[in-house]
């Protein structure tokens, strides 16, 4: 050794190291578990709901022996509301009927590794229904837990279930109306209870992040109280909406049944359908009368459309529409050309006063009746030939 590294090592204090023994690495046996119990009184109806006015509304068939407590309500509380790879439900609220009420069972992750042990418990509660019902389910909440599910390599056929998704359903009959049919607004409009101080959805993925860094349970009262009322009303309103099915006449709003007449016939529920079309009154009796003579016309029952059509001529529905419909009645059915020429007539009249309509559905509608009264001219000029 030179001089200089003997004075290095004398300058050099020497340092001591103690061996720190490793903290435990912490141990994830099972995921948070909640649960709460909602007396039956609650849920008027909810036991009534039954197979074939589900199948009126959801268009899809459900199973035979369907029973409303084998249907199971899930919600999702999810760590971003746009889905994609990184986001996971970490808490999933499942719900379901017993005699003795509504049963909420509640599942949390406090971190990621519990995520196995949610979606675990998942499968556990799901294989004992046979019918899945959520709102936005279809969209969102059942594909995220899919991918949840295979990640986790964990079989996914629990989900494989008739599945009632209340939004779509919702949006059918009452978005002509309300617009927006998020759950909030169909709970105080439809059953008339508004929510108090309810945390917004968007702020829900941020209360996990927010827990991670802080271990605050407290975090999760609003996220869980939130989660538990979007359950129950599952419940309710699937129960409300089979009701509304069932018992059109009892409903408020003409534009509601105007369009549930609407939704059953795009599901080829013909009789349901005419039934809504007779009922919508006010502002959408024209056009509920427009389209139950369209259905008549479709199932081939012309004479019955006819009668609509000239109903509406007799009210001054519809404008020029049931006055091209009869010309082509009398014309095509009927054989008689001077009819239809009447008719054709009177609806060039009507298109004639102004108030009635713009400048271009003016010029536009009288020309295309000008060519049909042109047309049907020729034509009876041809039969006098």
């Amino acid at each position: 050794m030179n001089l200089r590294d003997k004075l290095n090592a004398i300058s050099k204090p020497k340092i001591t190291v103690t061996p720190v023994e490793a903290p435990p690495v912490k141990q994830y046996t099972d995921c948070w578990h909640g649960r709460a119990h909602y007396p039956m009184r609650d849920f008027p109806f909810a036991l009534d709901v039954r197979r074939e006015t589900v199948m009126l509304m959801q268009g899809e068939e459900m199973p035979d022996g369907f029973d409303p407590m084998r249907i199971l309500y899930l919600d999702t509380e999810t760590t971003g509301l746009g889905g994609g790879a990184g986001t996971v439900a970490f808490e999933v609220g499942l719900g379901w009927l017993e005699e003795d009420g509504f049963h909420v069972h509640q599942l949390l992750m406090r971190d990621y590794p519990e995520e196995k042990f949610l979606l675990e418990e998942i499968v556990r509660t799901a294989d004992r229904f046979d019918v899945i019902c959520t709102f936005n389910g279809k969209t969102f909440d059942l594909p995220l837990l899919r991918n949840r599910f295979i990640m986790n390599r964990i079989r996914t056929a629990c989900l494989d279930k008739p599945h009632i998704d209340l939004l779509h359903i919702a949006r059918r009959v009452w978005k002509l109306r309300l617009r927006r049919c998020n759950l909030t607004n169909l709970e105080e409009a439809l059953l008339g209870v508004p929510r108090v101080d309810d945390l917004p959805g968007a702020l829900v993925p941020e209360r996990f992040f927010s827990y991670l860094k802080t271990g605050d349970f407290r975090l999760f009262d609003d996220v869980l109280e939130h989660n538990a009322q979007d359950i129950a009303s599952l419940c309710t309103l699937l129960a409300h909406m089979c009701r509304m099915y069932e018992h059109p006449e009892q409903l408020r709003f003409d534009e509601d049944v105007y369009s549930m007449g609407v939704a059953l016939d795009r599901f080829r529920h013909t009789e349901e359908a005419r039934r809504c079309y007779r009922l919508a009154g006010g502002e959408m009796h024209a056009q509920g009368q427009e389209r139950l003579a369209a259905s008549y016309r479709r199932c081939g029952e012309k004479e019955e459309a006819a009668q609509v059509w000239l109903g509406m001529i007799a009210r001054r529905e519809g404008g020029v529409t049931p006055y091209v419909e009869m010309a082509k009645y009398y014309e095509h059915q009927r054989k008689d050309i001077p009819a239809a020429l009447e008719m054709v007539r009177r609806a060039i009249a009507l298109v004639s006063e102004p108030s009635l309509f713009d400048e271009t559905s003016v010029q536009e509608a009288r020309n295309a009746l000008q060519y049909r009264y042109d047309r049907l001219r020729r034509k009876q000029g041809r039969s006098k030939e």
